[in-house]
């Protein structure tokens, strides 16, 4: 079996972060394995507290996986300071990791702000430059590149700078107020669109991180960048089409939409 690992915070929810990133690994058909990277009190209605773990048993975290089962992808998502971030790149680079995609969380669904004004710019210049790919959001890309993004040809130039400054594949999502739910794939000088249809469905809650944990799964299965990409966004729209209904805020998806058999 393939193995996949998400770095990311706890969501006690369960609806975005490593929760939402596991199911839709196991969903996804590969070995789902974690580090956590902070606890947060949160719900659909939004983030009340978060408690940052310490860097070193962030890598202590890392040591274990990498030692044992080594992960065919890996999926990072929030990382809210800066000397987090950078052990994770220390540990990335020492164990050579592959297939890496980076969902730059800086804004949960609710409007929290998840990262520390420091830490971004760790981020860019420092594990950017492993990624294989990177999904930003209209509002990530807008902090990333300083372009306002209003429409598609937006989102094309700022996808472009984005692979030039970094040097990594990006997955621009038009999910917020652009274009329906068209993501633009930028790589080596070229860019292929991927088309959506907006669902009806206000219950939003971890939809980038169960995209990009997606594209981690089909990556560690071996497919292209592209299939991957293709395949996680058919998996996404599924999760909602499916119309999972919980909580009083912005709920999350049905990840287990296609789960059957006897245990289920």
């Amino acid at each position: 079996m393939k193995t996949a690992l998400t770095i990311a915070g706890s969501d006690s929810s369960g609806g975005a972060g490593i929760q939402a990133d596991i199911k839709t690994m196991t969903m996804n058909g590969v070995y789902a394995m974690s580090v956590i990277t902070a606890l947060t009190a949160q719900n659909t209605m939004g983030v009340s507290e978060i408690s940052e773990v310490t860097p070193e048993f962030v890598g202590a975290q890392m040591d274990a996986i990498f030692t044992d089962i080594y992960p065919d992808a890996v999926k990072i998502g929030m990382v809210s300071s800066s000397s987090i971030i950078k052990e994770i790149v220390k540990k990335l680079k020492q164990y050579k990791a592959k297939n890496i995609v980076v969902d730059p969380v800086m804004v949960a669904t609710s409007g929290a702000k998840l990262i520390n004004s420091d830490a971004i710019n760790v981020l860019t210049k420092e594990l950017f430059p492993l990624a294989t790919i990177i999904t930003p959001n209209i509002p990530e890309a807008e902090i990333l590149t300083g372009i306002q993004i209003k429409e598609a040809t937006d989102m094309i130039e700022a996808a472009k700078q984005i692979y030039k400054t970094y040097h990594c594949a990006v997955l621009c999502k038009g999910g917020h107020q652009v274009n329906d739910a068209n993501d633009l794939l930028y790589l080596d000088g070229a860019y292929k669109w991927f088309y959506g249809k907006r669902i009806d469905n206000p219950n939003t809650h971890g939809t980038g991180c169960t995209l990009s944990s997606a594209i981690a799964s089909n990556l560690a299965k071996g497919y292209t960048l592209e299939k991957s990409v293709n395949h996680a966004k058919d998996y996404l729209s599924a999760a909602l089409l499916a119309q999972l209904n919980l909580g009083n805020g912005s709920g999350p998806l049905n990840h287990h939409f296609d789960l059957k058999g006897k245990y289920a």
